[in-house]
């Protein structure tokens, strides 16, 4: 007799390791100007909030333009993807980082000429829309690389996925983390110690730079969405899978953690009078961030995918909670790494899923997503923290991650059905009805 078995157990997982993923024949050719390209991602919003605090004397002016750019990047973000899934990921990086780079040059000449609000806010929408969502386009890649490539026309999931797209996902968030680590650090030290505008200058040349490099890798990049697939799918969104909208808005607590942290340590430094400890503060939350991808893409799990992401919000929420009681730089520092331990198996999870519940053909869009909703998140984040740190100081500050992420911690309990991946619970009735194929019938009474 077959014994039950839930839907949360996962099958058994081959052991693979980032050794014999970055053997994967091509991988260093889009890895290495992806890194560069991506880097920006992590220095914008840092690198407007200083600017604009330099120029104004506001958080809550640097936030409200910072959060425009987020809430334009997040928006179009997921446009962006499904245009790359269609017709290619150069056909939308080379206009894409060409139009970024004048954006962003002019949000900083509006800047500095102490330009109104208003014009500063019309300039973040084109500079938060044209962001170049790199990091989903290599997600992409390596699913192509590890041939991954979904059913009959790239339509659906296949029945095996290759072992390594886990230890794929996991390498990726730690690339994002070290992007986060660094993009902060780099932004702020850039912005205290040459110039105000130089975070900025440098985000929009390291965006054109590592862009062009990254399109002109086109062996790699996957193949546009078939020509003669039915309209129908061929049209259909990435948010239509119930999954994914779970997800998304989980991931907006994934944001608010992002810009909190960074709006609520630039005042907590400020307040100090060490504002040079701001990039050595978020530098550490970002490296618990990495230090925990790094575990993740060695372990091989025994609990499901649903259950790892709930564990990881609710530790989240609890660490969370303690922020805004903190009046001192060291344990201020212990608990934002205990904080990026979390938040990296939380995104691991989630791209994790991505790629289990989203046919290969709206892969990309499907990432954009989530990489929009940690930027609206991220954006939302940037508002809040700086109305708080204006009214009320840091400590009030530190209080939006943890409104954020127990209301992702809320969404994830509430919509868990939602995101498990597709065909695990038919699997295991199959599996059911072949190890006793002749069940009983209940008896009626």
């Amino acid at each position: 007799m077959a014994s039950a078995v839930s839907s949360d157990t996962p099958p058994p997982v081959q052991r693979v390791g980032y050794r014999q993923l970055l053997r994967t024949p091509g991988a260093w050719t889009f890895l290495l100007p992806g890194f560069a390209a991506r880097q920006p991602f992590a220095m914008l919003t840092i690198s407007i909030v200083l600017l604009l605090r330099d120029t104004t004397g506001s958080y809550g002016v640097a936030g409200a333009v910072a959060a425009v750019t987020g809430v334009s990047m997040a928006l179009f973000a997921p446009q962006s993807g499904k245009l790359a899934d269609r017709h290619g990921q150069r056909a939308v990086l080379v206009p894409g980082v060409l139009l970024h780079a004048a954006a962003a040059a002019l949000l900083t000449a509006l800047a500095l000429a102490h330009a109104p609000l208003w014009a500063l806010i019309a300039a973040a929408v084109p500079t938060g829309a044209s962001v170049p969502q790199v990091g989903p386009m290599v997600r992409a890649r390596w699913a192509a690389a590890l041939g991954d490539g979904g059913g009959p026309g790239g339509s659906g999931p296949r029945p095996g996925r290759h072992p390594l797209l886990a230890t794929a996902a996991a390498f990726e968030s730690v690339t994002d983390e070290l992007t986060f680590v660094i993009g902060p650090v780099l932004a702020t030290a850039l912005s205290t110690a040459v110039h105000p505008a130089a975070g900025l200058i440098a985000e929009a040349a390291l965006t054109l730079v590592g862009g062009l490099l990254f399109a002109a890798r086109r062996r790699t990049a996957p193949p546009p969405g078939p020509a003669r697939a039915d309209t129908r799918e061929r049209h259909a969104s990435a948010l239509s899978v119930p999954g994914v909208r779970a997800l998304a808005v989980a991931f907006l607590g994934i944001g608010s953690v992002f810009g909190g942290m960074q709006v609520a340590l630039t005042a907590f430094t400020q307040e100090q009078g060490q504002p040079g400890l701001n990039g050595v503060l978020y530098g550490v939350f970002a490296a618990g961030n990495m230090l925990a991808g790094v575990a993740c893409g060695t372990i091989v799990w025994r609990t499901s995918p649903r259950r790892r992401l709930l564990t990881a919000y609710a530790v989240l929420t609890l660490i969370c909670s303690t922020l805004w009681a903190v009046s001192a730089p060291l344990p201020l520092g212990g608990l934002g790494l205990l904080a990026g331990l979390c938040i990296a198996p939380a995104l691991i999870t989630g791209y994790t899923l991505v790629e289990a519940l989203v046919p290969a053909a709206s892969r990309t869009e499907a990432f954009t997503w989530l990489t929009g909703s940690v930027a609206l998140g991220q954006a939302a984040a940037v508002t809040a923290g700086g109305q708080m740190a204006d009214g009320f100081g840091a400590s009030a500050a530190f209080t939006v991650p943890l409104v954020g992420t127990a209301l992702a911690l809320l969404t994830v309990v509430s919509l868990r059905a939602h995101i498990a991946p597709r065909g695990t619970t038919t699997a295991i009735r199959q599996d059911q009805r072949t190890a006793d194929p002749h069940p009983r019938r209940p008896v009626s009474r």
